[in-house]
């Protein structure tokens, strides 16, 4: 099959979104813009709550229970989360559609994944590989070329598919076979289609029963997914009241039995448990036991370990959207920065709640409804009821074959992301502090000067080169005699990772510090180095981002200054 057939394919598929799916029994279903609009914007919220609170248990419970002291306590400013990959990577894919339209291909759309420069893991890092190394979707989900297919990624990445969806599940199906392609397939896809068509349905329903039903409409029947979906129904019904049994349930049949682990990246016996069924399943344990209280769903679906901050933030983004942003509890909203920005993207809160309307706008239109007016003046988004029409089964440990689709010359001049070599970042160092060099400087983590980063203005954002080698910034200075002559930095870390802090004159170290979370407590670290030591001398100062550990080793800088008194 060629790449011109493997596209007629998606495009097939993905008809829905160019108004070729029938309202069912030509009904139709009436939601005022405001109140979609408020629902929206609680939606985003429900997923930065969700990650922010169990961001600090992520996989350190694996195949257990994280016991109720362990869990963290919520703070305010917790919402606040815009460097987390949880987010950012999704609002890629927003970005795709408002750059290019709902109608955007599936190769455009793996172009713009493969030019991200954010860290990735999992199916998410191997897709994008792919699509560099010139596969092209749906090839670059496919289990032959992604050992990861069956992984949590699309699902985690799902919820905007729903969020300018409202009430469109073959909206949300086509979105699927569209971004959920690049990186996913089988159960992976599978994942995403649920929580999408969830939070579709959560604009109209607020029972986490049905909105559960409603996702499972959205996925094959006969697939695995659906299987775990409806297991856990079926035991919440069995005893409403004790989710730790139904967790056990779970957890023996779903981590414990291979048969339910048979593309398991980790192998089948393994703690770590990235699988999109088992985690799907500790969203829906989240939603049913949670009984609508927001606080109760997101800290079950915390304490049911493993992927424990993406699967609260699914479920607090879906049930939040059931309640709007206007009934949110204050603590959830008070400390919200609306001109914080989302990392890696161009959106801060106020846009990315904007640009999610247009596309909104743009998806009722393209099934077939339309805005009207209402007595009062007011918006109304009239939308055609639809009934799900999922994609046909497939397995990821039995795929199909291949649709033998590359990326064509022209299309690979235009991924110009993860190219071998180091970042320029001459012109921007030297804006940024001038006189310093730059070198050693990885493609990972949008390095540059962004306008904003952790509260701080003009940020120079480093990486490692690789996992042994740093980034480095070098200066040759004059170190007056008779003077007191300091360097004063002040860096920070990723919410998800550190790095080491190395300062050298004239290749002496004369600092090393971890900057991370139990050294910088406000995300930020003020360090002063004293040079008097080289007082009446000409050095070379170095200071090096290098990486500690390999996840998320950025170096942020706010200030590189040396002060002489």
């Amino acid at each position: 099959m060629d790449k011109f057939m493997a596209s007629a394919m998606v495009m097939g598929v993905v008809s829905a979104l160019s108004g070729q799916v029938r309202a069912a029994e030509g009904q139709f279903r009436r939601l005022p813009l405001s109140e979609y609009v408020d629902k929206m914007k609680a939606g985003w919220i429900g997923q930065m709550v969700g990650v922010g609170w169990g961001a600090p248990t992520e996989f350190k419970y694996n195949g257990r229970i994280i016991p109720e002291d362990k869990m963290p306590k919520w703070h305010p400013r917790m919402v606040n989360q815009f460097g987390q990959d949880d987010l950012y990577v999704e609002m890629t894919f927003l970005r795709s559609l408002e750059l290019h339209g709902l109608d955007v291909s599936i190769r455009q759309a793996g172009i713009d994944f493969a030019n991200s420069r954010y860290r990735l893991w999992h199916a998410n890092r191997a897709g994008r590989d792919n699509l560099r190394a010139g596969i092209a979707p749906p090839d670059s989900g496919h289990p032959r070329f992604n050992k990861h297919a069956d992984d949590i990624d699309y699902q985690i990445e799902a919820d905007f598919s729903g969020l300018i969806a409202p009430g469109l599940p073959n909206t949300v199906i086509a979105l699927g076979e569209k971004f959920g392609r690049l990186m996913n397939y089988g159960d992976g896809v599978y994942g995403g289609q649920f929580v999408g068509g969830m939070i579709a349905e959560a604009f109209f329903e607020n029972d986490p029963v049905k909105i559960v039903r409603a996702g499972l409409r959205c996925i094959p029947p006969d697939s695995q997914y659906a299987e775990t979906v409806r297991d856990v129904l079926k035991w919440h019904q069995e005893c409403p009241d004790d989710w730790v049994k139904t967790w056990k349930r779970i957890d023996e049949k779903y981590h414990h039995n291979p048969a339910y682990r048979r593309f398991s990246c980790s192998g089948a016996k393994a703690a770590f448990n990235i699988d999109a069924k088992i985690n799907g399943a500790y969203i829906v344990v989240g939603l049913l036991y949670g009984e609508r209280n927001p606080d109760r769903t997101i800290i079950i679906s915390t304490r049911c370990g493993q992927d424990s901050d993406c699967n609260p933030s699914n479920a607090g983004g879906i049930l939040l959207t059931t309640m709007g942003m206007s009934s949110l509890p204050a603590k959830f909203t008070s400390a919200l920065d609306t001109q914080g920005k989302f990392s890696h993207t161009p959106y801060d809160f106020p846009t990315l709640v904007s640009v999610c309307e247009k596309l909104a706008r743009q998806a009722v239109a393209a099934a077939g409804g339309k805005t009207e007016k209402d007595a009062a003046g007011e918006e109304v988004l009239v939308i055609p009821v639809q009934a799900p029409r999922p994609g046909k089964l497939e397995q990821s440990w039995q795929p199909g074959p291949v649709a033998e689709s590359r990326f064509t010359e022209q299309e690979r001049a235009r991924i110009v992301a993860g190219r071998p070599g180091e970042v320029d970042l001459g012109s921007v160092v030297e804006q940024f502090a001038p006189g310093w060099k730059v070198s050693h400087c990885g493609q990972d983590m949008d390095p540059g000067l962004w306008p904003e980063w952790g509260g701080k203005k003009k940020v120079l954002v480093t990486h490692p080169l690789n996992q042994t080698t740093g980034c480095v910034l070098a200066k040759t200075v004059d170190v007056p005699a008779g003077k007191k002559t300091t360097l004063r930095l002040v860096v920070g870390h990723h919410p998800n990772g550190d790095w080491l802090l190395v300062v050298r004159a004239d290749g002496r170290v004369l600092l090393e510090r971890t900057v991370g979370k139990d050294t910088a407590k406000s995300g930020w670290l003020a360090q002063e180095v004293d040079l008097t030591p080289c007082a009446g001398k000409s050095v070379k100062l170095e200071l090096i981002n290098q990486p500690s550990g390999w996840m998320c080793e950025a170096g942020y800088w706010a200030e590189i200054k040396l002060i002489v008194q």
